[in-house]
């Protein structure tokens, strides 16, 4: 056996779509690089998707889970990760296909960069809507961020399909308990939760995943958003809760010099953009409680983005 052979699990999420089932698990089935495990966790659902997911038990390298309670996209993640054994857990809506290519590109990437702990690429629309999206031409090292998150909120990552993240960063955070607030969009939780465990995330830019878009899309949709108004209200508490339930599940405390460690995590990143700066400048002067510090840490952060802007690495597009 390889010692050094990175062992990959798919997890595939489903909820009556048995009509996109079987694309999914096929693109998952059929990579240029196999992955050692595809588990599809079917969260109790009401159309024939139970009939789909039948014909790949036979299939060796494939697990089925099928909840007989439906409890939403985050419990499907928490069954998902508990029945997982690989090194490396990637993440499939049953609506979505990966590109043959995918696995095999991203393995490679995190060959490359062994300090990687998460990436996310480029995608493709399909269906009612199609076109690329990129959120830049080029791969990205985008470095730590806990800090802008926890005092931000900011959601650095992507749609479900196009995330993957290493184990030992999965398990400080998921299992996650409060199932009921993430029926949908639980993809925040593992965007968010990566990084407030200390994940270094990367960003690919090749499009190796298909996202469908079609009229039972929730997120794309914003199908709850029109059913309820409050929705972002409601989402804001929801975060809290989700943060305060990681925070403590890692003894995890706020810095004692903010400003410090605001500056030493923007240099993680390493071709840094304008709004970067922006972001921490704007926890540096909101959340650092010394003056001393407040002051000394702007100082010190123009004088890195006077610093990066000469040396040429100031990302300007």
């Amino acid at each position: 056996m390889d010692k050094n052979k990175i062992k990959t699990s798919c997890l595939i999420n489903n909820y009556n779509y048995a009509e996109f089932l079987s694309e999914a698990i096929d693109s998952a089935l059929n990579q240029t690089v196999k992955f050692d495990e595809i588990i599809i966790v079917d969260d109790a659902s009401t159309d024939n998707s139970a009939e789909v997911i039948n014909k790949f038990t036979q299939v060796a390298n494939v697990k089925c889970i099928l909840k007989e309670k439906n409890e939403g996209q985050l419990s499907s993640f928490n069954e998902g990760f508990l029945a997982a054994t690989g090194d490396i857990i990637f993440f499939l809506d049953a609506d979505d296909i990966y590109e043959p290519q995918y696995l095999e590109t991203a393995l490679n990437f995190y060959k490359r960069r062994s300090e990687c702990d998460l990436i996310f690429c480029a995608y493709k629309k399909f269906g009612a809507v199609e076109g690329t999206f990129q959120s830049d031409a080029v791969d990205l090292d985008l470095g730590y961020s806990v800090i802008r998150t926890l005092y931000n909120g900011e959601w650095i990552g992507s749609i479900t399909s196009t995330l993957s993240i290493r184990r030992e960063i999965v398990r400080k955070f998921l299992p996650i308990p409060n199932i009921e607030d993430w029926r949908v969009r639980a993809d925040d939780c593992l965007v968010w939760g990566a990084s407030l465990v200390g994940a270094k995330k990367f960003y690919m830019s090749k499009p190796l995943v298909m996202y469908r878009i079609h009229e039972n899309n929730q997120y794309h949709n914003k199908k709850f958003l029109d059913i309820d108004k409050n929705y972002e209200y409601k989402r804001f508490w929801k975060r809290n809760s989700l943060f305060n339930y990681i925070l403590q599940k890692n003894n995890f405390s706020s810095p004692l010099f903010l400003a410090f460690t605001s500056l030493n995590e923007l240099k993680t990143i390493s071709c840094p953009k304008y709004q970067d700066f922006v972001s921490y400048l704007k926890i540096i002067f909101l959340f650092e409680h010394s003056l001393f510090w407040k002051i000394k840490g702007m100082i010190l952060l123009f004088s890195y983005f006077f610093k990066t802007l000469m040396t040429g690495k100031l990302k300007t597009w």
